[in-house]
C-alpha cells in the first residue's frame, strides 16, 4: 500500500510521467498504469487517499482483496553474463542453468526466464553494450549529488592533528549550477542537512534528486530496485521532489556530478591547498567564496555562466521551497514490549496497551518521538534526554488492570521469585521499587525470568544472593554472576595468615623500636650553650 500511495502522490502532486514514477518506485510501468487506472475508475484522488488507511485503500482499488498475483520474473544480471561468457568452456546454456538454480535457491517467489528468452534478452543487451548515451537534461529536472574522493582537511588547534572531512557536491543538470560544502561525514544526518542546504542555495527544488547509492540515501542498495532510506525519502517528499538513485558502479548515470566533483577538486581544493583551517565553519566560508567564483566564471565553449544559465533555465522550472525547513527525523523499527513501551536511544516510550507484541515504527526528531503502526500515528511524546533507561509513559496508554493494580501486581512478580528462593524474590522486589511505577520494572523482571529459566533454583538463589551482597541487585549483575560461575565462589574474605616466628626474623616490632630510638636521638636537649662549652668559647 505504501508504494501505491507513492504512485498516487507522484502522479497527482508531482505530475510525473509513468516512466519516471516507475524508476522512482522500482515498479514496472505496467503496474504503475494499472494502479492509476484503478484509481481513476474509483474516482480516487491524492487528497482522498491521504485520509484512508491501508485496508480502506485496498478495498477501494481491488475487488478481491489479498488475491495472489503471478510471481514476477527474476532479473538477469547481463553484466555478469558478459564477463563470464568469454571464459574457456563457458556457454550460454551453462550460465542459464546457474541463473535458474540461483533463482530457485533464492526463495523470493520469482520465476526464471526460459532459456530461449534468456538468450534473446542477452542478445539485445549485447547490441547495446559499450554504447554511451548522450543525456539531454530538461530544465529544472534533476540535481546530481555525490561526494569527492579527495577530501579537505581541518587542523586541530591543540594537537595539530590533521582531520579529513567530506566534500559534498550537488550539480543541476541543465545549467551545471554547482553547490559544494564540507561536512564531518557521509552519515545520514550530515547527508540530509547538506542536501537541504543545497536546495536552499538553489532557492528551489528540482523534480528529481540523483544521489549515489551510499547508505545514507539507499538503505538497501540494488541494481534494479533500491530501497530508499526512510529519512531521506521523507526529506524529499517534504520538498516535493523524487529520489532516483544512480545504479551502483555506473558513473555515467551521474556524469554531471562526476564532472562537478572534478571541477570542485580543481577550483576549490586545489585553491585551498596552501591554507590551514581550524574549524568546519572557517573552511566552508572559504569554499562558499570559491563556489561563487566557479558559478560566475564564463563558459569556454558557450556563452554565459552557470549562474546566468541557472536563472534562465533551471530556476523558472523548479518548484518553490516550502515555508518551513525539513526537521531531521530518524526512523527505527521496534517491537512493543509486554510493558507496552518501545525503546529508542536507550529510553522507553509508551504506546496503547492493545499494541503489545506488535511491530511499530518510531520517527524521532530532536524534540519529539512519534510512534506509527500501519502508517497511522498511535502515540507521540516529547523526546527524553534524561538518564538512560528513563521511561516516558502516557497514563491513557495503560490498561485498566494496571491503573487499578489488576492481574499483574508487583506481588505476582515477587511470588514468582519466592518459588526459586528468597534471594530471587528480594532482587525482584528491589527492581520494582527502583522504578517510579512498579509496572515499569516488568521489562527487567521478565529479562531476569529469561536468564533464570532452566537454571536450578539453588543456583539461581545463590546468584541473586551474591548480587545482593555486592550491592547490585539488577538483572545484568545476576547475568554476569551466572556466566562467570561466581555463584559457586565464596564471597567472604580469606582468614588472615598466621604470623611466622623464627629466630632469624626480626619482625615488625623490631623496626618500630628502632624508629622510636632514632626519633629520640633527634630531640634537642634544653641546656645552656655555656654548659656545653666549659671554657666559655662558642
Amino acid at each position: 500500500m505504501r508504494k501505491i500511495r507513492e504512485v498516487l502522490r507522484l502522479k497527482y502532486e508531482s505530475a510525473l510521467s509513468h516512466r519516471s514514477i516507475s524508476a522512482s518506485t522500482g515498479m514496472s510501468k505496467g503496474s504503475v498504469s494499472d494502479y492509476l487506472r484503478r484509481a481513476g475508475e474509483a474516482d480516487l484522488t491524492w487528497e482522498i487517499a491521504q485520509g484512508l488507511d491501508d485496508a480502506e485503500l485496498e478495498q477501494l482499488l481491488f475487488r478481491d482483496v489479498g488475491r495472489n498475483l503471478p510471481p514476477p520474473r527474476a532479473p538477469i544480471d547481463f553484466e555478469w553474463i558478459h564477463r563470464e561468457l568469454p571464459r574457456h568452456g563457458v556457454t550460454l546454456l551453462l550460465l542459464w542453468n546457474e541463473y535458474a538454480e540461483a533463482v530457485a535457491a533464492g526463495d523470493r517467489g520469482e520465476r526464471p526466464y526460459g532459456y530461449s528468452q534468456f538468450c534473446e534478452l542477452y542478445s539485445r543487451f549485447q547490441g547495446r553494450v559499450d554504447l554511451v548515451m548522450r543525456q539531454d537534461h530538461r530544465a529544472g529536472e534533476k540535481a546530481f549529488i555525490d561526494y569527492s574522493g579527495k577530501k579537505p582537511v581541518i587542523w586541530d588547534r591543540e594537537t595539530g592533528e590533521a582531520i579529513e572531512v567530506e566534500l559534498y557536491v550537488a550539480v543541476l543538470g541543465a545549467s551545471n549550477y554547482t553547490y559544494a560544502e564540507a561536512s564531518r561525514s557521509q552519515g545520514l544526518g550530515d547527508f540530509v542537512m547538506s542536501t537541504i542546504r543545497a536546495l536552499e542555495y538553489f532557492g528551489a527544488a528540482p523534480e528529481i534528486l540523483v544521489p549515489d547509492q551510499l547508505r545514507s540515501a539507499v538503505s538497501g542498495p540494488d541494481r534494479y530496485d533500491p530501497d530508499l532510506n526512510p529519512t531521506y525519502a521523507e526529506m524529499a517528499a517534504h520538498y516535493g521532489t523524487v529520489v532516483i538513485p544512480a545504479r551502483p558502479a555506473k558513473p555515467r548515470d551521474k556524469a554531471k556530478v562526476e564532472n562537478g566533483v572534478q571541477l570542485a577538486q580543481r577550483w576549490i581544493l586545489a585553491c585551498l591547498r596552501n591554507r590551514r583551517f581550524h574549524s568546519l565553519d572557517e573552511l566552508n566560508e572559504a569554499i562558499a567564496e570559491l563556489v561563487e567564483r566557479l558559478n560566475t566564471r564564463p563558459f569556454v565553449k558557450i556563452e554565459g555562466t552557470r549562474r546566468s544559465r541557472f536563472e534562465a533555465l533551471d530556476r523558472p522550472a523548479m518548484k518553490p521551497l516550502p515555508a518551513e525547513r525539513y526537521v531531521l527525523a530518524r526512523w527505527k523499527k521496534a517491537k512493543v514490549g509486554p510493558d507496552y513501551h518501545c525503546e529508542y536511544d536507550d529510553r522507553y516510550y509508551s504506546v496503547p496497551c492493545a499494541l503489545v507484541g506488535q511491530r511499530v515504527q518510531l520517527r524521532a526528531t530532536a524534540t519529539t518521538i512519534e510512534i506509527l503502526h500501519g502508517d497511522r500515528r498511535v502515540a507521540a511524546h516529547a523526546r527524553s534526554y534524561g538518564p538512560k533507561g528513563m521511561v516516558v509513559t502516557d497514563p491513557s496508554h495503560r490498561p485498566r488492570s494496571h491503573r487499578e493494580y489488576g492481574e499483574w501486581p508487583p506481588s505476582r512478580m515477587i511470588a514468582w521469585g519466592e518459588s526459586l528462593g528468597p534471594s530471587v524474590a528480594e532482587v525482584v522486589r528491589r527492581i520494582l521499587e527502583s522504578r517510579p511505577h512498579p509496572e515499569q520494572g516488568y521489562r527487567s523482571c521478565f529479562g531476569l525470568f529469561r536468564e533464570l529459566k532452566g537454571i536450578e533454583p539453588a543456583r539461581a538463589d545463590a546468584a541473586c544472593r551474591r548480587a545482593l551482597e555486592i550491592g547490585s541487585p539488577t538483572r545484568k549483575s545476576v547475568q554476569a554472576i551466572l556466566r562467570r560461575g561466581l555463584d559457586r565462589v565464596d564471597i567472604r574474605p580469606p582468614p588472615p595468615r598466621p604470623r611466622l616466628v623464627h629466630e632469624n626474623l626480626r619482625g615488625g616490632d623490631y623496626y618500630d623500636q628502632k624508629e622510636m630510638e632514632k626519633n629520640h636521638d633527634r630531640e634537642p636537649e634544653n641546656h645552656d650553650i655555656h654548659d656545653a662549652c666549659p671554657d666559655g668559647h662558642v
